[in-house]
């Protein structure tokens, strides 16, 4: 287990903004790149100029995750120069609680001690033991976070009681592994409904698609245009004007959501995308369904969907599927349409 966490984390950093208002990356282990450094200070809500303390946030860039916890300073402390500052742990693994509940124990461990290095004795231990314990600070077990808990975590309840039929928009963009731009003005709140969405999708039980956290700057830009589909969140309101970085775009706080033009021959809605709307709507309003059970429910009607598009596929060369194979079945226009964007998202395509 350890060997696996040690291959999962890969650095641990430390931001701190001082008494003149600076704001400086004091140090880091073992290393990270200056252009993450970069990027991680412009996450930090510490370089911002009025600070508005985000406790925790997290995000992906170049495919590793980062998870800060910022704290203000606190008496009684030894850190007499320092107002605020910020942990950063940076890994492989899509994982916020683990990682927050790890940060929270080195933040009381830096603002108790003011070194670094008994911050750096924490993350070893946890390297290879796997737990970090201290009496005073609080103790951290890896053991305790099971990935699956992380990708439970956000509710496909609140989606649906936000979006309605519309939550079937958000299906199939996923389903065809397009690109999903969510705004909202307040991070907190784009990470509860972007790490929701991928469980939409849950055969693929692929986070990677996560990109909670953007800023509209050049490198964030070229990262997220190497990604095929993503979900990506924007606390800037001028991603409304970009239509070049999304096929569908949410406006969190309107509870509006947007087809842009170039995608909406493949986001065509027809009687196959009603019957699932309903039956995702059916589900989520269920009081005495939770969470995961509704997961599950849109898991099972995602499978027989996709398990008659692998049947479709063996009439064909190779187990592929063909425009000709599908166009003999006198499927619906949209859902014909529907079927062949996603036998091209899951590679079951004759090209």
């Amino acid at each position: 287990m350890a060997v696996s966490e040690s291959q999962l984390m890969l650095s641990v950093g430390l931001i701190e903004k001082d008494v003149n208002g600076d704001t400086l990356w004091v140090w880091c282990y073992p290393s990270v790149s200056t252009e993450l450094r970069e990027v991680l200070l412009r996450k930090c809500c510490l370089t911002l100029d009025k600070i508005v303390l985000h406790t925790f946030v997290f995000g992906q860039y170049c495919r590793a995750w980062y998870y800060i916890s910022t704290v203000e300073v606190q008496e009684p402390t030894v850190l007499k120069k320092v107002t605020h500052f910020s942990i950063v742990i940076t890994a492989k693994d899509f994982n916020p609680e683990k990682y927050a509940a790890f940060g929270r124990v080195l933040c009381r461990m830096y603002n108790k001690h003011g070194t670094p290095v008994k911050m750096m004795e924490g993350y070893i231990a946890v390297l290879t033991k796997g737990i970090c314990q201290s009496d005073e600070n609080g103790s951290f077990l890896i053991k305790d976070y099971d990935v699956r808990k992380a990708y439970l975590a956000g509710s496909i309840k609140d989606v649906v009681s936000q979006f309605g039929m519309e939550t079937i928009i958000l299906y199939t963009a996923l389903m065809l592994k397009k690109r999903i731009v969510v705004y909202h003005p307040r991070v907190e709140a784009l990470l509860e409904f972007t790490r929701a969405l991928p469980a939409l999708t849950w055969h693929r039980k692929d986070w990677s698609i996560l990109h909670p956290y953007v800023h509209l700057q050049d490198s964030e830009l070229d990262n997220l245009r190497s990604c095929t589909g993503y979900v990506a969140g924007f606390v800037d309101p001028e991603v409304t004007n970009r239509s070049d970085l999304f096929d569908v775009f949410v406006n969190l706080p309107d509870s509006e959501i947007t087809i842009a033009q170039h995608a909406k021959e493949a986001m065509t809605m027809g009687k196959l995308h009603k019957e699932v709307g309903h039956f995702i709507i059916q589900s989520a309003e269920d009081s005495d369904r939770t969470d995961i059970q509704v997961i599950k429910d849109i898991s099972v009607k995602t499978k027989e969907i996709l398990s008659n598009l692998v049947s479709l596929a063996k009439e064909g060369e190779d187990t592929k599927l063909t425009l000709e194979i599908l166009k003999q079945r006198h499927f619906p226009p949209a859902t014909e349409n529907f079927l062949f964007h996603l036998a091209a998202a899951e590679q079951l395509l004759k090209i």
